[in-house]
């Protein structure tokens, strides 16, 4: 590829190369991706071939812990169930910020501090507001 002569010319094939190295790197990663998406369809398919397929009223029953299915199934669960899993999450969150800005505490000096008891006010906040609306009480 001849892009001219010169300094000029040697800058856009330098560039051009670089960008060749650049995208050379995604092309090992989409291959991967293919390779990847090839092993599991691979083995999805000949799980489906190899496996026996003998289904009976006892197989397709629905299983419940133990317990012989009653009535239809559906039942309307409480929205405080999912709020308390909500909050979970929340904290669990919470704690996963925590931890890398304990270990470089020294690296974020007065400023880091700072930063980390507004966060936490915060969410002692949400932490309130949720008690004080009775979702923590579980009965």
């Amino acid at each position: 590829m001849n892009l001219g002569s010169g300094a000029l010319g040697e800058i856009a094939s330098r560039a051009v190369s670089d960008y060749s190295n650049f995208l050379r790197e995604y092309l090992i990663v989409g291959l991967f991706g293919v390779l990847a998406f090839a092993t599991v369809a691979t083995f999805i398919g000949l799980a489906r071939v190899f496996r026996p397929d003998r289904p009976t009223a006892a197989k397709i029953e629905n299983y419940e812990s133990g317990v012989d299915p009653v009535g239809d199934g559906w039942s309307q669960s409480q929205i405080r169930y999912y709020i308390f899993a909500l909050l979970f999450v929340m904290f669990d969150v919470e704690a996963v910020f925590i931890f890398p800005w304990a270990v470089g505490l020294e690296q974020f000096g007065v400023f880091g501090l700072v930063e980390m008891v507004i966060f936490i006010f915060i969410l002692a906040l949400g932490l309130a507001y949720a008690w004080r609306k009775g979702v923590l009480r579980w009965v």
